[in-house]
């Protein structure tokens, strides 16, 4: 640890000289900004958990596994993924008889929770049972009985022994009102609730036979942990998993699956992208900072330093810097996470019990992940100058060398045929394949920018400098400065590389796949009226619509998703992919929604026969004829004939089914949308809200804006980053040029002249990165939506001309700053 120790050297360089690590500084904070933020969300996902509400008076709860299992591989290679379900798995109710009979068990209670229509409003459905472990009381009446509720005491217009309709997925009904309750604490606050007799729940819900979970109430003084053990043993073999503490609130709010899956997503692999990226700049700005010091360590070995001395002292500056530049950028970085996670908690993502961590580790990782670059890079840096002779070393001071080392050649080049295969690769793979292949060519070709970047600089120094050697002299200054300086040059450039490259990546992404979706949407649906209600359309809107006066075709859509195996060998993976139940025949279906047949027919569409999108079809390698595999919204296996491919899935659904074999797998019987040919909106209007196609396709554009909040805020991120470090890194190259400037001031030059070669070489700089971030930008998108949605992408002009505005701005603005203070010292 003595090399690490500050010497003299290492103290007088950054008392001294300040303003040499001033750059290092920001670029080893920005990077400990990132990485922390990053953690703090990857650790609240892994630790992520909802304390219980409706379970709170239930110490232990058994309930079906809400996760999807797939498995791929065998042997050694054997491998198990879990993917949180679209919907509730449930388990067989009569297993509460047998938890019952366990030791310590007060009793076993099987829990229902189902949607209900009243007229134009919607309850929330219980079993009555539910008392023992909510706490909701009678305040008047008796507990009901088949074809009798129980309704909030808190409800209007209902008293004991009125008759109400009432409307669940068994159908339309009148229930007799047998008692009114007031809710108890573990039932939700804010929602009307209707209790119904437990024997009749399961048909009410849908699911006969079947409850969300079993509430177990133990005996006074007995453990809970024992008795978790007892229960599980009673229920082996059954499916069933048993749950104690924090991990009842995950059996009641399904949400935290998929927060927890996002949270580790955005956390571990857009934070890998985003730490690797933040890693790599820091680097390349260490790399600078001891370059620019190049001429400083040619005189010290010339006077006697050995290279062991330089070689410590490089790492005693990090030592020095590194730590305190990580412990500042911590800080903003808990304040990023913690902004993020409100975000995401605003917009629903992220169940509103869910804590952000923030503990130690995070942290420490980033400063020392920081502290680690910094020596790294300066090791690197600093080997040659440390290592070669004293009078050698002044030579290389004062005349840049002219190319890379040969390892460093070698690798770039790697990378940059590494980038061309995987671009090949992505344009002959369909869906996640393609993404997942495309994902590796932005990071392979920027690492070729950044080991090529001298030779990178000079090739767009000769080009961009044509234009600049036919101006006047200032440009053509600025045009043999970038030529003889690449290496000063690439090192401003690849940041901006990196923020063009990165932000026209993610947010081209959402806009092109947003173009094909909305134009989809438009051509698809056909309908001449669309009804929908936000909560859930009457469980025989569909045949009241098809008796309506002129109308020649009406189909109900249940909405959901189901998770299919895709990919090959054994890279496969489950891809959620968004599907619709219809209520009527293919033939109906295609009188309102035109899918884009590619093969087969829509008419052959039922039971245990389903139609697919063409990319779904490629990324899962079926077709027409052909069986495919996969998990319905509540985990249920099925393995339909695919009767149809079209083109269509994008805007509209991925998978299409007939309603009949849906229903039973989701909790929420009643459909989302209507659609309708012939008819008038004035006859539709008692069904919901009634539109027509060109406002429905608005109205589900403006949902899928929404979305796209993730994809703008990591571009924000990402190219915010790059664009500090590259105002950063041209700082540093021009307060390190005091010297040539004064000179060129004592020549002769003027002020004005000196300013305006500076903004040339600014401009040329952004233009080039401009160019090269628009090139590894259009290498991953085309084959990446090609792949997706089977077209070339769409980049909205406005938006790119803001992008390449803002890096010349960016350019601009950061040379003429320090270039101002420079001359005036």
């Amino acid at each position: 640890m003595r090399r690490f120790v500050p010497n003299g050297l290492a103290r007088a360089a950054v008392r001294f000289k300040p303003a040499s690590f001033a750059g290092t500084f920001v670029a080893l904070m920005m990077s400990a900004l990132i990485v922390s933020a990053c953690g703090i969300l990857l650790e609240t996902g892994v630790r992520a958990s909802v304390p219980p509400e409706r379970y709170a008076k239930a110490p232990v709860v058994a309930a079906a596994d809400q996760y999807a299992r797939f498995v791929t591989g065998s042997g050694d290679s054997r491998s198990e993924s879990a993917d949180p379900l679209p919907d509730t798995a449930r388990m067989d109710a009569a297993l509460a008889d047998k938890v019952a009979r366990v030791s310590g068990v007060e009793a076993a209670v099987a829990d229902f929770t189902f949607p209900v229509r009243q007229g134009d409003g919607l309850l929330t459905g219980h079993g009555w049972g539910s008392h023992a472990f909510t706490g909701a009381v009678l305040t008047s009446g008796d507990a009901p009985r088949a074809g009798e509720v129980v309704l909030a005491a808190s409800a209007e217009g209902a008293d004991v022994g009125d008759t109400v309709t009432l409307e669940t997925a068994a159908g339309r009904a009148d229930f007799r009102v047998s008692g009114l309750a007031k809710a108890g604490s573990g039932d939700a606050s804010g929602v009307a609730i209707a209790w119904f007799s437990d024997a009749r729940s399961p048909a009410l819900a849908g699911h006969p036979g079947k409850a969300d979970a079993i509430a177990v109430l133990a005996k006074g003084g007995t453990d809970a942990d024992a008795l978790a053990a007892r229960v599980k043993k009673a229920l082996a073999g059954s499916g069933a998993e048993v749950h104690t503490g924090d991990a009842r609130g995950a059996v009641e709010d399904h949400g935290l699956g998929y927060a927890k899956e996002m949270l580790t997503g955005l956390g571990g692999s857009f934070g890998g992208i985003a730490a690797t990226v933040a890693v790599f700049t820091a680097s390349g700005t260490v790399a600078l900072s001891v370059a620019q010091r190049a001429r400083e360590f040619a005189l010290l070995r010339a006077v006697g330093a050995t290279p062991r001395q330089l070689r410590r002292a490089v790492a005693a500056e990090a030592v020095l810097v590194a730590p305190l530049a990580g412990l500042v950028g911590c800080l903003p970085g808990i304040g990023l996470a913690h902004w993020w996670f409100g975000q995401l908690k605003d917009r629903g993502a992220i169940p509103g019990a869910v804590d952000l961590q923030v503990s130690w580790i995070p942290l420490v990782v980033a400063v020392g992940t920081g502290l680690l670059t910094a020596l790294a890079a300066g090791w690197a840096a600093g080997r040659r100058p440390s290592k070669i002779k004293p009078g050698q070393a002044l030579t290389e001071a004062s005349v840049e060398r002219l190319r890379p080392g040969v390892i460093r050649i070698l690798l770039g080049l790697g990378a940059l045929v590494g980038g061309g295969f995987l671009t090949v690769v992505a344009a002959r793979s369909a869906g996640d394949d393609a993404a997942n292949a495309a994902l590796g060519v932005v990071m392979l070709f920027m690492l070729a920018v950044a080991l090529l970047g001298p030779l990178v600089a000079r090739l767009c120094a000769a080009l961009f400098g044509l234009a600049l050697r036919a101006g006047d002299a200032s440009a053509s200054l600025a045009a043999a400065n970038s030529r003889t300086n690449a290496r000063r040059l690439a090192s401003a450039i690849t940041p901006i590389v990196l923020a063009m490259a990165f932000a026209s990546t993610l947010v081209f992404m959402h806009t092109s796949e947003s173009h094909v979706s909305a134009q989809q949407l438009r051509a698809g649906v056909t309908a001449d009226h669309v009804v929908t209600d936000p909560a859930g359309l009457s469980i025989d809107a569909a045949a009241r619509a098809a008796r309506a006066p002129g109308v020649d075709a009406a189909v109900g859509l249940l909405e959901t998703q189901v998770l299919v195996p895709v990919g090959s060998g054994g890279d496969r993976w489950l891809q959620g992919s968004p599907t619709q139940g219809i209520s009527g025949s293919g033939e109906q279906l295609a009188k309102v929604q035109d899918l884009d047949v590619r093969d087969g027919s829509l008419a052959r569409i039922g039971t245990d026969r389903i139609a697919i999108d063409k990319t779904l079809a490629t990324s899962a390698k079926v077709g027409a004829g052909d069986k495919l595999p996969l998990y319905l919204p509540d985990g249920s296996r099925t393995i339909p004939e695919v009767v149809a491919v079209y083109g269509r899935g994008l805007g509209l659904a991925a998978v299409t089914m007939d309603r009949a074999s849906l229903a039973p797998h989701v909790t929420s019987p009643f459909d989302s949308t209507l659609l309708i040919r012939g008819g008038t909106a004035k006859a539709l209007a008692p069904l919901g809200d009634v539109t027509d196609a060109s406002g429905y396709a608005v109205e589900q554009n403006t949902d899928r804006e929404l979305n796209a909040w993730a994809n703008y805020t990591m571009a924000a991120v990402l190219g915010g980053f790059a664009a500090v470090a590259a105002a950063n890194t041209l700082v540093m190259t021009v307060l390190d040029r005091r010297r040539e400037l004064g000179t060129l001031r004592l020549i002769g030059s003027t002020r004005r002249q000196v300013m305006r070669m500076l903004r040339w070489e600014g401009l040329l700089v952004a233009t080039a990165g401009i160019a090269l971030g628009t090139a590894i930008a259009a290498a991953t998108l085309i084959p990446m939506m090609r792949g997706l949605t089977g077209e070339g992408p769409y980049v909205p002009p406005l938006i790119y001309a803001a992008f390449a505005g803002g890096a010349v701005v960016l350019g601009l603005v950061a040379v003429t700053l320090p270039a101002r203070a420079a001359l005036r010292g």
